[in-house]
Order: C-alpha cells, then structure tokens, then sequence
C-alpha cells in the first residue's frame, strides 16, 4: 500500500490514534483525525504540533478526498460512519495493520482474555535477561506504530494484542503467537461471545507456515485455534500432561519430559500466574532462549503493576491491587489467589457481564463486597443473598470502610470486575488512585 501522497483518515485521538497519525506524517500523507469526543488540551497539542487538523465525525467526513482509514483501537469496526467508508470502496484498516508495513523485526503476539499484560511483561523480561534483543508494546502501553521506529531485523516485538486491536488485522503476521485463555469480556462492544472469539482468532488465522501457536490446553475455545493456524502447534497445562509443550506436574513444570522449574521459584499469586509463566517460557523457547536461562530469568520476575500488586500491610491487614481485573473471569482468578477473609471492592462500568459465577466464591471466601461506581446496581442484583453487599459508592469511601471493619488477618483487594471509565481514565488511574488512598491511612 502507498502511504505518501495519500490522503489519510484517522479516527480517534488517544494514543493509538497520535502515534499512527505521526507515522503517517512521517510517511509523507496528508492527515486528518476525526473524533466524536472533545479533545483533552495535551492531545489538541500534540495533534497541533504534527500540524493534522482535528474534525467532527459524521457522515461528512467522507466529502473529502479520503484514501485510507485508520482506526485507534478503541472505535468500534462496526461504526455506521465506517459502513458509508467501506461502501465507497476506501480501505479500512486498524492501527497495529498499520504498523505491520513498517514494523522489522520477528513478532511475538500474545491474546487472551486475562494474563495477556504479565505475560507479554514477562516474556520481554526472560528474553532481555536471556541476551535476546526484544522490544515490548501494543495493548501494555507503547502503540505498535510507535515501536516501528525503533525496530530492527533480528529484533523481536513482543506485542500484547485485545480483540479491539486484532479484529482489524489482514496483513499483520506472528511468528510467535499465544493466547491464554477466553472468557466472556467486551460484549458491550463485540455483542456476542462468537464475534469476541472471532476477533481473537484472527492472530492465529493470519499466522503462515513455520511459525508457532502456543495455546492453552486446558481451554476450550483456546484448543478450537489449533485447527484455524498453519502453525506448529505448542500446549501448556495446568491439570495434564500435553503432547508437546509445558504442564503442571504437583510442584513441577515439565518440559521436554523432564522438571525445569518448580511453583515455588515464581513469585507471583495464583495458579492463574502460573500458566501465564508456561506460556511465556514456551514463547521465549520459540526465541532462541535456553530452557535452564528461562528458568532463572522466571525467577527474577517481581510482577506487573495493577495485577494483584501487593500495596501494604497497615496492621495486619493486607492490601492488593488488581485494578487490571476488569472482567469477572479475571476476579475470579484473583480470589481464588486468597485463602479467603477477603474485604473485596467491585464496580465501575459494566461491559454487559454476568456476575453471578463470583457467588460462590465470594460466599467462600469474603467477609464483604464494597460496591463502587455505575455497575453497583448490576453487580448487587447478581450477587444479592451470596454475601454481605456494602454500598460504598466511590473507591474512597470502599477503602475507609473496610480499613474501619478489617481485622488482623483479612485482605482488603480491589479486584473490581469492571471498566474503569465511569470514575477513572482508565485502570492505571483507578490503580494509582487505589494505592495513594491506601498509602495514606494512618
């Protein structure tokens, strides 16, 4: 595809919708970024600086001269606006699709419903100690358009991919890809659980010849991949043993037949962590790293911020945050990381969730839930009889109420099972917000 010369659309004005509007520039097109929200005063700058003018989205957008549309991941695929682009015959393609015509180097993929963010943190962290040159981005933090600067052949990009960044993908292509695991999550988005596993999917069903797809085993829908890749297929398990990859043996990994790093050398919580752990050692094995290097940089790995974040012991009681669990599957995960005498805050922006499989392990396990933001309603009605509710509206009052009932011994975690965007830029800020409040109890 030529870019210079050409008349580009980019809709959105995050930090997907900058970093592909710079590239562009860079490439010599004429851009343009629309958006139906009003612009923050940083990024009016910044557009400002690439000297691309910013416009309101409807259906004029397409009066003039247009090329090429690109999409920031967070706008949905299925916008009327894009149905009037495609209808003119003008190409629609995401940000990382973008990217794949600049980026160099081999990519390592990584998807799933949960873990995708620890994972892709720890494969960059065992390929770096391992000597393998690699740089890390996509859904973690750095747009994919904006690693193309910076690689190289013979350079690996370790990519954590959502299902808003990979249903729009075509020519993009994984030399490693993986996904973890796939629960229902973003239905407010995708609208049925078969259109979320079809954008999933698409890592593996654009993958080619020689390259590798490490799924998860003891996953349904993670198996159903193997069928729609051309690549080598590896497993990693949990509960039995696999026909070529990694599995959970009592306290072992096994590998290639033989133990290679036991559960207690992990430092993160929860049986959840450790198949993320499986699948990144198979991902850096892919790599070129040795088994028994893995092993060791594993064991030097301290965590992810926002995932199950240990925050404070303030007298006796423990603090955790899992701002990051913003599905139930995902808190599901994190109580089950407990022993139990949980004092454990849910809420934000519901995504269309069921959550009434966390009322048995909430009846299990916590003391209470303290319910926060515009999903409280929700989340009350599904878990009502299971376990004491608390409704504390806000994450100030849910922290000052449970640190006034804790006792020795409990665990007060934010786990929230929901989107942040009813009361926070996004879960990094819930997060940070979470550990200050903490942080200032006296």
């Amino acid at each position: 595809m030529k870019f210079k010369g050409a008349n580009a659309v980019v809709i959105g004005t995050k930090r997907s919708a900058l970093a592909a509007a710079k590239l562009l520039v860079g490439q010599g097109a004429h851009v343009r970024a629309i958006s139906d929200q009003p612009l923050t005063e940083e990024e009016a700058n910044a557009f400002r600086q690439l000297n691309v003018p910013v416009d309101r989205q409807d259906l004029e957008t397409w009066a003039a001269p247009t090329d090429i549309v690109v999409l920031s991941p967070g706008v949905p695929a299925d916008l009327p606006l894009l149905d009037a682009a495609r209808a003119k015959g003008l190409p629609v393609i995401g940000e990382v699709e973008l990217a794949s015509y600049f980026l160099k180097g081999p990519v390592i993929g990584i998807t799933g419903t949960n873990g995708k963010t620890t994972t892709t943190a720890l494969t960059g962290h065992v390929l770096t100690q391992c000597g393998i040159p690699c740089q890390v981005g996509g859904n973690i933090g750095t747009a994919v358009t904006s690693m193309t600067a910076d690689s190289r052949e013979g350079q690996w990009n370790v990519l954590e991919l959502s299902s808003f960044q990979l249903e729009t993908i075509h020519r993009f292509r994984a030399q490693a890809a993986a996904c973890l695991n796939v629960t229902p999550d973003h239905l407010d988005r995708h609208h049925t659980f078969e259109k979320y596993v079809a954008a999933k999917a698409r890592l593996f069903e654009t993958q080619t010849e020689g390259a590798a797809a490490v799924l998860n085993y003891d996953d349904e829908t993670c198996r159903g991949f193997a069928g729609r890749t051309p690549a080598e297929v590896y497993w990693f398990s949990s509960s039995q043993r696999v026909p070529a990859g990694i599995w959970l043996d009592g306290e072992d990994l096994i590998w290639r037949n033989r133990p290679f790093l036991s559960r207690a050398r992990i430092k993160l919580r929860g049986l959840h962590n450790v198949e993320n752990v499986m699948a990144a050692c198979l991902l850096a094995g892919i790599a070129g790293a040795a088994a028994a290097d893995i092993a060791a940089a594993v064991e030097t790995f301290p965590g992810v911020e926002h995932r199950i974040e240990f925050v404070r012991d303030l007298g006796g009681v423990e603090y955790y945050n899992d701002s990051k669990a913003t599905n139930v599957d995902s808190t599901q995960k994190a109580i089950d990381a407990f022993k139990g005498r949980l004092w454990i805050i849910l809420g934000g922006k519901d995504k269309g969730s069921d959550y009434r499989p966390l009322r048995t392990p909430l009846a299990e396990k916590a003391k209470a839930v303290l319910l926060i933001g515009a999903a409280a309603p929700i989340i009350r009605d599904h878990l009502e009889g299971a376990v004491p509710l608390v409704e504390a509206g806000t994450l100030k009052e849910a922290v000052r109420f449970a640190n006034g009932k804790a006792e020795p011994g409990d665990i007060i975690l934010l786990a929230p099972a929901c989107a942040s965007f009813d009361q926070f830029e996004n879960y990094e800020h819930r997060g940070r917000v979470f550990k200050q409040l903490v942080n200032d109890l006296a």
